[in-house]
């Protein structure tokens, strides 16, 4: 059975960078779709980016985009987040989660829900 585990996570200054990993075991990976979710303290979980198996195709909510970028590296079983100028409400814990059958875009716009693993998340810490 697939397997996801985020790293990378840790304090950030505003307008610095970090990039996160999800790194999966335990099963073919490039046939998942991989999405990346966050959790503030007292918020509820929501959607970051997507990006497709091939890494071909890929998807932000409004609030990240042109900050944030998704990328894979197939043969690393790794997908990345890199987190440029974030900001103090980028804080979260940050989720990377898999599908089998979804596709990116609609994943992201909450139009199917089929992720079915989860990693155990990563903090990131935006602050001066």
């Amino acid at each position: 059975q697939l397997q996801l585990v985020e790293s990378g996570g840790g304090l950030v200054q505003p307008g610095g960078s970090l990039r996160l990993s999800c790194t999966a075991s335990g099963s073919s990976f490039d046939y998942y779709v991989i999405g990346w979710f966050r959790q503030a303290p007292g918020k509820e979980r929501e959607r970051v980016s997507c990006i497709s198996g091939s890494g071909g195709n890929s998807a932000y909510v409004e609030p990240v985009k042109g900050r944030f970028a998704i990328s894979r590296d197939n043969a690393k079983n790794t997908v990345y987040l890199q987190m440029n100028s974030p900001k103090v409400e980028d804080t979260a814990v940050y989720y990377c989660a898999s599908s089998q059958f979804g596709s990116c875009s609609a994943l992201l716009m909450g139009l199917e829900t089929s992720y079915s693993t989860w990693g155990q998340g990563t903090q990131v810490t935006v602050s001066s």
